[in-house]
């Protein structure tokens, strides 16, 4: 390779690696953000979590089921919670993968799921593929607000209530450490005692809640407002879990590519100085040789 070629490759490379060690940073902030967001919503579920658990004991989850159940087709529905962007390491394709491992699993004939996407990623892979995609929704920001899942959980429920799907599993990139995500499947629909017992409990846990539980004013009032409530925390739950797992994959992607370029540079600049070395060695053989020509 040229000596120009080489000077070339080493100045681009450099340039690569100020753009990835920018959108390292900017990762790692949003990634810090979202943390702090976790640490309030962890709160705010764990209190509906214990309320929901006192129902459960009590039995009035399994009236409120059996009083609101629609005529059901018996189809199992896949929320998969994805990206819409790319750059964010193997986040994605472990999630689909985790998700087609489960779906197979679980269900395997095509005709007794359908798939619900969040997330640009999940919802091209699966409609190229000719997968029965009955909602998908993209756009989710860096820093997911209420506001956002509450459309999505709204559809949702309502596709639930109408008898598109009789119940639901939330599949995603659970958040372990900054370095460390794990695929999660979670059922979330319907809310009865084997999908309470056996979801993210939080700080609360089944054994700790006693079975005396006093309603005010009664009993469907509360539970109205309660479950509304459980099932969009579960769901914001999960979004921004994932959302914190998609910023950490896309943070250790960027800063495994800023370490690629310099030591790509570092192969670089050496086989540039052993060029540049070869060529200066190569000109002064030749004005000694010239000058040796000189004398005779």
């Amino acid at each position: 390779m040229a000596l120009n070629d080489v000077k070339h490759r080493i100045q681009s490379t450099k340039k690569t690696h100020q753009i990835t060690t920018a959108m390292e940073m900017v990762q790692t902030a949003k990634l810090n953000q979202i943390q702090k967001h976790s640490v309030n919503y962890d709160q705010y579920v764990s209190r509906v979590k214990a309320v929901v658990l006192h129902l459960a004991k009590t039995h009035l989850l399994d009236n409120f089921n059996s009083s609101s159940k629609s005529d059901q087709k018996g189809k199992t529905a896949y929320l998969v919670i994805t990206s819409d962007r790319g750059m964010v390491g193997s986040y994605n394709s472990n999630v689909i993968r985790g998700a087609n491992e489960f779906i197979q699993k679980h269900t395997p004939n095509s005709d007794d799921y359908l798939l619900l996407t969040v997330g640009g990623n999940g919802a091209d892979f699966y409609k190229k593929r000719g997968a029965n995609v009955a909602y998908e929704y993209r756009g989710v920001s860096d820093i997911p607000t209420f506001r956002e899942v509450k459309e999505i959980v709204d559809t949702v429920t309502s596709m639930y209530n109408d008898g598109v799907f009789s119940e639901l599993y939330v599949c995603y990139s659970h958040f372990v450490n900054r370095v460390t995500s794990n695929f999660r499947a979670e059922k979330m629909l319907p809310l009865d005692n084997d999908t309470i017992n056996t979801g993210k409990s939080g700080d609360v846990q089944a054994s700790e809640i006693g079975p005396t539980y006093d309603v005010e004013p009664d009993e469907g009032s509360v539970l109205k407002v309660v479950i509304p409530q459980y099932t969009e925390g579960l769901v914001f739950g999960a979004i921004l879990d994932a959302k914190t797992s998609e910023h950490a994959c896309s943070s250790s992607a960027m800063s495994a590519a800023s370490d690629n370029a310099e030591d790509l540079i570092g192969k670089l600049q050496l086989q540039y100085n052993r060029a540049r070395q070869a060529a200066i060695t190569t000109e002064i053989t030749e004005i000694t040789g010239g000058q040796e020509a000189l004398k005779h």
